[in-house]
């Protein structure tokens, strides 16, 4: 079975390159996503088919421009990974420079669920748009 580790490591070398079909194969079919703040996008979005839309509406409003990287090597604790990343992303008139943490659990193989933490809700939450 492939590790938690190499799940992740796959999961952001692929939205680092922007190849969106092998990041989606990284999500179980019942993935759940926990989105922070108050924005469109924030809440808890539950199927592999919802955060595909979810994170195709972050490259809608955002231009295409979004991109996240990884920031520090990816630190493990049995089935959960936690990764510091950092992103930015432009629009007409906006743009946002982040930082946080994603904390994403492995199960047979599959991204099952993700935590997403960030240092500036109020930031995110402005560029986004209100929910």
């Amino acid at each position: 079975m492939t590790s938690p580790l190499a799940v992740v490591t796959t999961y952001f070398e692929a939205l680092e390159s922007g190849d969106f079909a092998t990041v989606a194969a990284q999500f179980a079919d019942d993935v759940v996503w926990h989105q922070p703040g108050e924005n469109q996008f924030s809440g808890v979005h539950r199927g592999s088919d919802a955060v595909g839309a979810m994170i195709g509406g972050m490259m809608a409003v955002s231009e295409g421009t979004f991109s996240l990287r990884r920031n520090a090597p990816l630190m493990v604790n049995g089935e959960v990974v936690a990764a510091s990343v950092a992103w930015t992303a432009r629009r007409s008139g906006a743009e946002m420079d982040g930082v946080g943490v994603d904390l994403m659990r492995v199960a047979d193989g599959k991204v099952a669920e993700v935590w997403l933490f960030t240092a500036d809700p109020a930031e995110e939450d402005a560029f986004w748009g209100r929910g």
